[in-house]
């Protein structure tokens, strides 16, 4: 399958970018290459073939139709978005502009592409929109998401992808675009920007800084190691059924305090230094509209189309916390380009 996924630099994007190559799809990878995308987390891709880059801005529809026209996709895989909550608080503006904007733009452009194929090709054709659990607000001590839990986003993120997710239900419907929808847990593991919880946890951690822990930590999130969610996207993609949603989690509930000692005590163990790194921890002030629990019910995908988590939360917290120690020249680059290894955003200045 020839596969057009946005995003393809950055985190959960390149994960995918790196399995689809690896599963000899051929990949043409759209990347605005903003602060949180890196050519070198698909590096690995590309001297193959079957990759190709193109740096573009999915706010451009020029740049998306000439792509669309050139490249000629079976399928997309729209995972362009702005996505740091604490960032969204500071400066909604982005989020609304990459994540609502930038959507509408895809769609338009692969409404219009898709309109031109004819016969297999118009038939076979997929745009799956790949978007976030948060959309669906907070739970409480109990209960799960389903795919039918109602939407509530709290943040400023949240609720741009929440946009996003009904444009692209809309054009489905309105157009007759053939739409997939996915919504994930919270994702980890190798090449995480060290802007979110787990990757700064490691990394203050190694260099003896105060690691900053919202409210009490009593908060609960659903951990889905990356690799994994990158097969249950190219599994939506391939067979999935038109139309639908597919929720996808991790089956692995914990605590951020919890999660937080957990990373501590695995650098102590593959790193020891002079003093337990729990000590490090600080409880800092809580975020504004800090969901308390989210938890995916991932019983669809699952029974549907055959997927589950493969990877436990204990042995994806040592893979990722193994990594961060293998290539340090991979963050320690992050910084030389000025980025600040640690949580952005109105929340981290709070505290």
């Amino acid at each position: 399958m020839k596969l057009l996924i946005t995003g393809g630099c950055g985190f959960i994007g390149s994960a995918v970018v790196r399995l689809a190559i690896a599963e000899k799809h051929r990949v043409v990878n759209l990347d605005a290459l903003t602060y949180a995308g890196s050519r070198s987390n698909v590096a690995s891709c590309e001297d193959n073939p079957r990759y190709t880059f193109e740096h573009a801005d999915i706010r451009d529809r020029a740049a998306l139709d000439r792509i669309f026209a050139e490249h000629q996709p079976e399928a997309v895989m729209h995972l362009a978005a702005e996505s740091h909550v604490d960032r969204s608080i500071d400066g909604p503006g982005d989020f609304i502009e990459t994540n609502v904007v930038g959507t509408y733009n895809m769609l338009e452009a692969a409404r219009a592409y898709w309109t031109g194929l004819r016969g297999m090709a118009k038939a076979a054709f997929r745009f799956h929109h790949i978007s976030t659990d948060e959309v669906f607000g907070a739970l409480g001590e109990r209960g799960l998401f389903t795919e039918t839990s109602p939407y509530q986003p709290n943040s400023p993120y949240s609720a741009s992808k929440a946009g996003s997710d009904h444009l692209v239900r809309a054009w489905g419907e309105t157009y007759g675009l053939p739409v997939l929808l996915t919504n994930c847990s919270n994702n980890y593991g190798p090449f995480h920007f060290p802007e979110k919880l787990i990757p700064v946890v490691i990394l203050n951690a190694l260099a003896g800084r105060d690691i900053p822990v919202y409210g009490a930590g009593e908060n609960v999130r659903d951990w889905l190691f990356v690799e994994d969610h990158a097969k249950a996207l190219l599994t939506v993609v391939a067979r999935g059924t038109v139309g639908e949603t597919y929720n996808i989690g991790g089956n692995a509930e914990a605590r951020n305090i919890d999660l937080v000692r957990q990373i501590c005590a695995l650098i102590d163990e593959m790193r020891p230094g002079n003093e337990p790194r729990e000590t490090l921890i600080r409880f800092v002030t809580d975020r504004p509209g800090h969901d308390y629990r989210y938890a995916i019910d991932a019983s669809k995908i699952r029974t549907e189309l055959g997927w589950q988590p493969s990877v436990t939360l204990e042995e994806g917290l040592r893979r990722t916390v193994a990594w961060y120690l293998e290539n340090t020249g991979w963050w320690q680059d992050i910084a030389a380009r000025g980025a600040e290894l640690r949580r952005l955003g109105l929340g981290a200045s709070a505290g």
